[in-house]
């Protein structure tokens, strides 16, 4: 997890419910508690209709769930149909001449449109997934930038400054990646496909959305006269103003020939498409898949659909002291730039590209898997979701469990074992300045949302 403690800006309320830290190396699977004695067939019926309602609710959520991904799927993906079926239509007609047409024909000018189409810079939907080993999704690689462009503003916020004033905004992310697609994918000599993102692509990506990003700085200095028992003193006020380049200008600025041009115009026709690749919810990362196909089969409904929309921020969401969001789906303002407001961090006051503190990752989570009905912390943060728990042992842990730091100065969700049978929780992290998954190092207590009912 790195040096360092994670904490929560929630004011301390007393516990409900708490028992003494158990070790964490007892961490691990074992059999649950027994339950309270009652007759066999209560028992099973009362299990039963209890998991059919919990399916029931879970089944609404998820038909919920599964079409607005559709939705998004399919905007995603309009422009490369009409691309495929404009090139294949005039492939077709081209062809059949010759060819006398016939399936053969067909399914070959398929594969050929689909690989020319994989190549140009409408690649880029291909590239809404993982799909390849070393690479990363459009969302992480999105991600992964502003974790570049949150550094250089710690950088420059780092001087000790009695205020700082920011204007501006970095550009849009349709925009980045619209460019960078074009710059890469259509350019005629060496040209690289934007299909697949790995690492040398995700600095390509970087390095146009600084040629995008323009940061200036001056420091302000105001002279307080004092009294006759006070000196005075110097107030330094930082300006930071950042001036964004808009796509037009980097027609001129990287010279783009007609069809880059062009199918610039084409990928921003649509810049919903695009906000979509950026902010995906579908889970791409081969550690995120791994967790969530590990997961016990007789896990109980809402413990899975929990542990799976935690999985869906996994490397895509920076930290942000104080970020909470009770959005469904995408938050539209993660990524642009807020002014730390809550007390209590050394990143109060200034600026930096907004997301989640730990507690806001949780019941963004919870209120997620329900749909919108389920505020893990009714308000608070870490310390009031502990309030809303009861305390578990290490041993009893299982998946959608809450782990704790002492104090509850962070909070993560439990989301499964690794090969040696050691806990994982998913959290936000400060030290990483984004979702990650990791073992449960640091956190000294586990409790059980009273939300499972269980």
């Amino acid at each position: 997890m790195g040096a360092g403690k994670e904490r929560t800006c929630a004011a301390k309320a007393p516990l409900k419910t708490r028992a003494s830290p158990q070790a964490v190396a007892n961490a691990g699977r074992v059999t649950p508690k027994p339950r309270p004695t009652a007759p066999p067939s209560a028992i099973r019926l009362a299990t039963r209709k209890s998991r059919q309602q919990a399916q029931r609710q879970l089944s609404r959520l998820s038909a919920t769930r599964t079409a607005k991904a559709a939705k998004t799927a399919a905007v995603a993906m309009k422009r490369v149909a009409v691309a495929v079926t404009k090139a294949i239509a005039a492939l077709v007609s081209a062809l059949a001449g010759i060819a006398g047409g016939g399936i053969l024909l067909a399914a070959v000018v398929i594969v050929v449109v689909i690989a020319a189409v994989a190549s140009s810079p409408f690649g880029l939907f291909f590239a809404a997934e993982r799909n390849a080993p070393g690479t990363v999704s459009v969302t992480e690689a999105v991600a992964q930038v502003n974790i570049a462009y949150n550094a250089r503003l710690e950088e420059l916020q780092a001087g000790g400054y009695d205020s700082v004033v920011l204007r501006g905004q970095a550009p849009d992310w349709p925009d980045v990646l619209a460019v960078f697609s074009v710059k890469l994918a259509g350019a005629d000599a060496d040209g690289l496909d934007v299909a697949t993102l790995d690492a040398d692509r995700v600095d390509r990506l970087t390095t146009v959305f600084w040629d995008m990003t323009a940061i200036t700085t001056y420091v302000e200095e105001i002279y307080h006269s004092g009294s006759e028992d006070d000196d005075g003193w110097t107030e330094y006020i930082l300006h930071i103003t950042i001036t964004p380049k808009a796509a037009d200008e980097m027609r001129t600025i990287y010279a783009f020939t007609a069809y880059q041009n062009s199918a610039l115009d084409e990928l921003l026709a649509d810049r919903a498409a695009l906000s979509a690749l950026a902010g995906s919810l579908t889970i791409t990362n081969s550690d995120a898949g791994a967790v969530l196909d590990a997961l016990p089969d007789d896990l109980s409904p809402k413990r899975r659909t929990v542990v799976e929309t935690a999985l869906t921020l996994y490397g895509k969401v920076n930290y942000f002291w104080g970020g909470k969001s009770l959005v469904l789906g995408w938050d539209s303002r993660w990524g642009q730039l807020k002014k730390v407001t809550a007390d209590g961090s050394s990143t109060t006051g200034t600026y930096r590209p907004y997301g989640l503190d730990c507690s806001g990752f949780t019941d963004w989570v919870f209120y997620n898997a329900t749909g919108g009905d389920y505020i893990l912390g009714h308000g608070g943060g870490a310390h009031a979701q502990h309030t809303y728990c009861t305390e578990v042992t290490w041993a009893e842990a299982i998946p959608g469990d809450l782990v704790f730091y002492p104090d509850d100065e962070h909070v993560g969700i439990v989301c499964g074992w690794d090969e040696r049978g050691n806990l994982l929780a998913i959290h936000c992290a400060s030290s990483a300045n984004n979702v990650v998954i990791t073992g449960v190092s640091g956190f000294t207590s586990v409790a059980r949302p009273v939300f499972y009912g269980e």
